[in-house]
């Protein structure tokens, strides 16, 4: 009987995982699932992009996965069994269970409102396609003069604020930060970044600790009131909440507990990856949500998985996590260094140069993601892609 393998999610983590998985492993041994809720893959590191009104690929996963042998299952995941090995899951014909031999949770992470009134009813955001899709519709409604407030200075703030700044000039837009501006940032990036945002016409409120949104704007900490036609929200993010629920060990904000082959400390034929998971990185430190984190931890579990199923020796891959690529528009940006620490070091580059690598850190992401068994052998190709085969074929997998 086969290994069966179910990916949960098809973002960057889960999608790199399930390709890599397929290029390391034998189809006459092993069959692999990928459950996503929406049939594209989204990149959500250009989400903002999206938001602001540009056109952002959303490739077909039928076509990424095509020729690997990776079954697709368009459905949404609505629990987690690991004491049964099972996952119950919902779609347009009703749903049903997938069992798995090994799982690989991969269901990323979502705004996190952190309890502030009106957020829910009130703000739009940039954590998924559906999000995003919204505030671009709202954006475009606005008549110029418009007011957009951003609240949140982490990457995702300053790239929606900066990029809807640059996309939409007739809109006022304003960046609400709980500190100082980039206060994670070196002394140099911290200095770009009040350039770039005074160049793009970016009000900067700072110290500004919103405690509650309502329609007409947001109202801070010590009272102070700032309007808004448009309130986005970009204050953090948490982790999907089925991980607790199905009673995996997780952390306060639901990330996956693992050990440092990304395998969970409570449920070893769980794999977690990318947002989902808590691991300390190399330098001791848990390493961040995001898509370098994803590529790291992907190559981690996918040489566990194959390691223990094939009888080798599990390599670890480095854990690491070197620098911040923010986006500032499309013609700037900032490239921060950090250290083992996860500080930022002194040196940084910023303007066209930062921006043109951000602009290749999301296309080989992309292409990574569009080829995920690069130099898989001839003869498994032409085996997946035959008559018959369930690679690539759209189809739902009866549950």
């Amino acid at each position: 009987m086969k290994h069966r393998i179910v990916v949960l999610g098809a973002g960057y983590a889960g999608s790199f995982t399930a390709g890599n998985l397929a290029r390391g492993l034998s189809p006459a041994d092993t069959e692999i699932t990928v459950v996503n809720a929406e049939p594209d893959f989204v990149q959500r590191m250009r989400l903002h992009q999206l938001a602001s009104g540009q056109e952002v690929a959303a490739p077909p996963l039928t076509d990424v996965f095509a020729g690997t042998g990776v079954r697709l299952r368009v459905a949404r995941v609505t629990a987690v069994d690991p004491e049964r090995r099972a996952v119950a899951v919902a779609d347009a014909d009703g749903g049903g269970e997938l069992g798995y031999d090994t799982l690989v949770y991969a269901l990323g992470s979502q705004a996190a409102d952190h309890g502030v009134p009106g957020v829910p009813e009130h703000a739009f955001g940039v954590a998924g396609r559906p999000s995003a899709l919204r505030l671009r519709g709202r954006l475009e409604r606005l008549d110029d003069g418009g007011r957009v407030l951003v609240v949140g200075d982490g990457l995702t703030g300053i790239e929606t604020a900066t990029e809807i700044a640059e996309s939409r000039p007739g809109l006022s837009v304003t960046l609400a930060a709980d500190g100082e501006l980039g206060a994670r940032l070196s002394v140099r990036a911290r200095a770009h970044l009040r350039r770039a945002c005074e160049r793009l016409g970016v009000t900067v409120q700072e110290h500004a600790t919103v405690t509650a949104v309502e329609a007409a704007g947001a109202v801070c900490a010590d009272g102070t009131v700032l309007p808004a036609d448009v309130t986005v929200w970009t204050a953090g993010f948490t982790a999907s909440p089925l991980a607790a629920a199905g009673g995996l060990e997780v952390t306060e904000n639901g990330r996956i507990v693992v050990d440092r082959t990304m395998r969970s400390v409570s449920h070893p034929r769980v794999h977690a990856v990318g947002d989902s998971v808590h691991v300390l990185g190399d330098n001791g430190h848990p390493l961040p949500m995001s898509c370098a984190s994803a590529g790291c931890t992907g190559r981690q579990a996918v040489n566990a998985i194959i390691g223990r199923l094939t009888g080798r020796e599990v390599a670890n891959a480095k854990l690491t996590y070197l620098y911040n690529a923010i986006s500032l528009g499309r013609r700037d940006g900032i490239l921060q260094w950090v250290d083992g620490d996860g500080a930022a070091k002194p040196w940084c580059v910023g303007g066209r140069k930062a921006a043109r690598f951000k602009s290749g850190v999301i296309g080989g992401a992309l292409w990574g993601t569009r080829h995920p068994t690069m130099g898989l052998p001839r003869r498994r190709r032409r085996l997946a892609t035959a008559p018959g085969a369930p690679a690539g074929d759209g189809g739902r997998v009866s549950a």
